[in-house]
């Protein structure tokens, strides 16, 4: 009776991370600075951890995304302009992180995410404008590097990508719709990885799935109510956050 009391409140705390991480991540981005550091402090084995936050994104992402179509504040052909790019970039990044130590890869997203911190206080871009995401070549390139970064590493993705559309002028909402189309894309493949080399804990993983769909519903509900002038701040607060949890981790 006590074993089964205790893996209901291990599920229940599951639950809570995927709805606390995916609001967040929906509205900034960095959802996997609360997911995963809490997984694997409850004793999930890092490749079971990470491969739950794989499955649970996949699902999730998809689900803002089609909550902000819904909402009319982008459209389908926007999205799959980003999916290719972000596919490529993963796998990209997958092949260079096997060349690279663990170190570094943390070492480059702390320069990444410490630059776009510092580049949002001095750069004219916001949030403001409704036009349509229009690619070009400068925003492939730039683009594709996120998505490298993202197969390479992964936490701070959506933080980068939305500091980037910030920058070009594209309003909130449909950046979090483009940058959860590229979350779902790039997860998607990583998902299928780790089903198939049998990491997945299916117990825990539907747990945090079924948060993340929840925190995936509530997060975009609660954008749609922020002013676009809190927008950097809460921004920023998340880079910086995530910027000091990985000096911690070096």
């Amino acid at each position: 009776m006590i074993k089964v009391e205790v893996i209901v409140v291990e599920y229940l705390i599951i639950f809570c991370i995927g709805l606390l991480a995916t609001t967040i991540g929906t509205i900034a981005g960095s959802g996997g600075l609360i997911s995963l550091p809490a997984m694997l402090t409850l004793g999930m084995p890092v490749h079971s951890a990470i491969g739950a936050n794989k499955v649970s994104n996949t699902f999730s992402s998809f689900s803002s995304f089609y909550l902000v179509y819904r909402l009319k504040k982008i459209t389908f052909h926007e999205a799959f302009k980003i999916v290719p790019i972000s596919i490529v970039g993963g796998v990209t990044g997958g092949l260079v992180a096997t060349s690279i130590s663990e170190n570094m890869m943390y070492r480059v997203a702390i320069g990444l995410l410490l630059f776009a911190f510092i580049a949002s206080f001095f750069g004219k871009g916001s949030f403001t404008e409704d036009t349509k995401f229009k690619l070009n070549k400068k925003r492939f390139s730039i683009l594709y590097a996120i998505g490298i970064y993202d197969g390479m590493f992964g936490p701070g993705q959506g933080t980068l990508m939305m500091h980037y559309f910030s920058f070009i002028k594209i309003s909130y909402m449909k950046s979090i719709g483009l940058a959860r189309a590229a979350t779902f894309s790039s997860c998607f493949g990583a998902a299928l990885s780790y089903i198939a080399a049998g990491d997945i804990l299916w117990g825990l993983t539907i747990c945090l799935l079924f948060g993340s769909l929840t925190g995936a519903q509530v997060g975009v509900r609660l954008a749609s109510r922020i002013k676009k002038e809190q927008v950097k701040p809460i921004l920023r607060i998340v880079t910086a956050a995530f910027i000091v949890y990985l000096l911690f981790t070096l």
